[in-house]
């Protein structure tokens, strides 16, 4: 069973408290500064102040992250704003190794079989004459040195040509691979915003159950996420059967539904 330590409060006062050195995971996803209407968070700042402000709390997370932990920073973009997510990770550079890039594909449209159209996914649409549709963020996998081990089968997928088990030695005689750095995780439909998903910028729970199986789940003692929001971090660390966890959050609207979603799902 999970223990929760959730505060109503500002992460950079909140993580001071924590000890250095303790923190196995973080997942996370701050504010990107594009307008987003949050209910106590001005999501406008000056480009400068809002990466200073992050080099701030990322400093903090770096103290709190063990040798090999890790943090998955989940950033996206707007389309007149594309340049945000890697400008973030360029002023990081100094406290983290960016030891992968995972896209996160929200949308799809592929052909099946015989050659039809089939799409998938969620997005909001764009009605430019300029942009496409966007229908991806990142995830950002940073470490302290960039040699963090992973649990590269914990999200493999079957071979698509059986041949390859015995043919590659890698295998083991098993069918997983590795998925890769492309993960298609749909939002799923909803009837009612306020009600079923009442914050404006969330990430789905199975992107963060991804990124706790990818670091490796016995390896999860204590997961953190600064910016917990309605707290869908909080419940895949619950899903996966995470000792400890640590969540921040100033909006005490957010908090109480985060609490109230982890309780439903005890």
């Amino acid at each position: 069973m999970t223990s929760f330590d959730l505060h109503p409060a500002d992460c950079l006062e909140g993580m001071e408290r924590i000890a250095g050195g303790t923190i196995d995971l973080v997942v996370t996803s701050p504010p990107y500064n594009l307008g987003i209407a949050y209910s106590r968070y001005s999501d406008r700042q000056d480009r400068a102040g809002y990466l200073d402000w992050c080099h701030q709390w990322a400093t903090q997370v770096r103290r709190l992250l063990k040798s090999d932990g890790s943090l998955f920073l989940n950033l996206g973009a707007s389309p007149s704003n594309p340049l945000l997510p890697h400008e973030l990770v360029l002023r990081l550079r100094d406290l983290f190794v960016l030891q992968n890039t995972i896209h996160w594909v929200k949308a799809i449209t592929i052909p099946n079989d015989g050659g039809q159209l089939i799409s998938r996914g969620h997005f909001k649409p764009i009605n430019s004459p300029r942009y496409l549709n966007d229908c991806h963020e990142y995830i950002f996998h940073l470490t302290l040195d960039g040699k963090t081990p992973i649990d590269r089968l914990a999200l493999g997928v079957p071979y698509a040509d059986k041949s390859n088990i015995a043919r590659w030695t890698h295998t083991r005689g098993g069918d997983s691979r590795c998925r890769g750095n492309t993960w298609f995780i749909p939002y799923q439909t909803i009837q009612r915003r306020e009600k079923e998903r009442p914050h404006p910028a969330t990430f789905p729970v199975e992107l963060a159950e991804n990124c706790i199986k990818l670091h490796g789940v016995a390896r999860v003692k204590t997961m953190l996420d600064p910016f917990l929001g309605i707290g869908n971090s909080a419940a895949a660390a619950q899903r996966c059967g995470v000792k400890n966890f640590i969540g921040f959050e100033i909006d005490e609207n957010y908090l109480a539904e985060a609490k109230r979603r982890i309780a439903s799902d005890a």
